[in-house]
């Protein structure tokens, strides 16, 4: 990894380069700078979280005048709990993943000798814009080394300190190994993300990493291909069966494990026979962890019903704005709903196809879920904050997409390969095959790979 600050058009094009090298490389070499990294990152613990701290304290200050939002600070603490532990798990758990370059996923015999492969290589140069997240550089830089991409990561002022600190020792790790270190870049020059917009000549996909109006600003101001999402307006839908115990842990984790999140719940839908039974324990459990509960007017009267005067008394009335609004913090906004098909209504009609979870006993409804919600995770009896790369296996993960092409869900190894048609012949030309009389048929055989 190198910092630079070097004109856009030229580190986008000395990225290209360096993608052609990295692509060809064995998988022992990738495999090499990826030990490399980790161990010069676990060795300069104290270092980065010093760096971190100061980005902290600048950011807290920050938030404190208005300048920035609390979702963002919290984004930016590397020592939250466990974070720091994730992160060099994650480049571990890539570096011990198959090896995703060269797969073959189609073979066919065109004819005699003339066999057709698909193969899987790498996308190219990856353009990784994002704001605080400073465990980003560590996982992008894994996964792009593993999967043969090259990669410019271009980081948000309120986390400099950290993104230099992690970067350093990166590119310290990388010159012992055979990773160009103009393969992953980070680049220090102030605004120069319209620039680096402009370059689809070198870079082949964008991965936006921040707020809804970072990400929905990249998508409008670039040729090259976004992946990603604006938004994690994640539902909970509540049905009338629910195993209790098992509905309070659900819906406690998705809404309080980590509030700013993408995949943390944003609305809770309830069928209207769990409003006296399910409803009350949950919300009483949720407001015992400090969330603001915004109800619609059936959820507050059953809940009036049944809450104490003083939980009753914190109640809010939800708006309709409330449905549509990722609160990245701990407000949850409740409503009612009749059956699972206006559950179903409504999610794909307000929610971002992100997560979305039913909490029921009927595997029958919930397959009808699963089917018709149409976002990137659809769950049953678990949690929403399980969306994401790390749980599913993927050792990490450059974000969450919500696109209908490519790549969707948590986006790991597999959703930064592309593909390649190779054809290995003998001297045949198009001319020779068709339906005319003498010309030859295609045989088109199915081949094992």
């Amino acid at each position: 990894m190198s910092l630079t600050n070097a004109l856009p058009a030229d580190a986008a094009q000395a990225a290209k380069s360096a993608s052609h090298i990295l692509a060809t490389l064995p998988t022992s070499a990738r495999n090499d700078a990826l030990t490399a990294i980790h161990k010069g990152l676990s060795g300069a613990k104290e270092e980065i979280l010093a760096a971190n701290a100061r980005d902290l304290e600048l950011a807290r200050k920050a938030a404190e005048n208005g300048e920035l939002s609390l979702s963002i600070v919290s984004r930016l603490d590397l020592g939250k709990k466990g974070k720091w532990e994730d992160m060099l798990k994650g480049i571990l758990d890539v570096r011990e993943l198959e090896d995703p370059v060269g797969k073959v996923t189609l073979r066919t015999k065109l004819d005699d000798g003339l066999t057709l492969e698909r193969v899987s290589c790498p996308i190219g140069v990856l353009l990784i814009i994002f704001e605080a997240r400073p465990e980003v550089i560590a996982s992008i830089a894994s996964l792009a080394v593993k999967s043969g991409n090259a990669a410019i990561l271009k980081g948000g002022k309120e986390s400099t300190e950290s993104f230099i600190a992690i970067s350093k020792v990166i590119s310290a790790a990388l010159e012992s190994t055979e990773v160009p270190n103009s393969a992953i870049q980070l680049v220090t020059t102030r605004d120069v993300i319209p620039q680096l917009l402009n370059q689809d000549k070198y870079i082949d996909l964008v991965i936006p990493r921040g707020s809804n109006e970072l990400v929905r600003y990249i998508q409008s101001s670039t040729k090259i291909p976004v992946l990603g999402h604006a938004d994690g307006l994640c539902s909970l839908y509540l049905e009338h069966t629910a195993d209790l115990a098992m509905a309070i842990k659900v819906v406690v984790d998705s809404k309080t494990a980590y509030p700013a999140a993408c995949n943390s719940a944003e609305t809770l839908l309830v069928e209207e026979a769990a409003l006296e039974t399910l409803l009350p324990p949950i919300a009483q459990a949720l407001l015992e962890k400090g969330v603001s509960l915004r109800c619609d007017a059936a959820s507050k009267k059953a809940l009036t019903s049944k809450l104490d005067s003083h939980s009753v008394t914190i109640l809010q009335d939800a708006e309709d704005i409330d449905f549509d609004t990722e609160h990245l913090s701990l407000v949850l906004p409740i409503k009612t709903v009749k059956s699972v098909s206006e559950a179903i209504a409504h999610i794909n009609f307000h929610g971002s196809h992100h997560t979305d979870v039913i909490l029921t006993s009927s595997s029958g409804l919930a397959e009808q879920f699963m089917s018709s919600v149409d976002s990137a995770g659809v769950f049953w009896n678990t949690s929403t904050r399980m969306a994401d790369g790390m749980r599913f296996g993927f050792g990490t993960e450059v974000g969450i997409s919500t696109n209908k092409i490519h790549a969707r869900g948590p986006v790991g190894l597999e959703g930064l390969m592309i593909y390649k048609y190779k054809l290995r012949g003998g001297g045949q030309v198009s001319a020779e095959y068709g339906e005319a009389e003498g010309q030859k048929r295609f045989k088109h055989e199915q081949l094992p790979f």
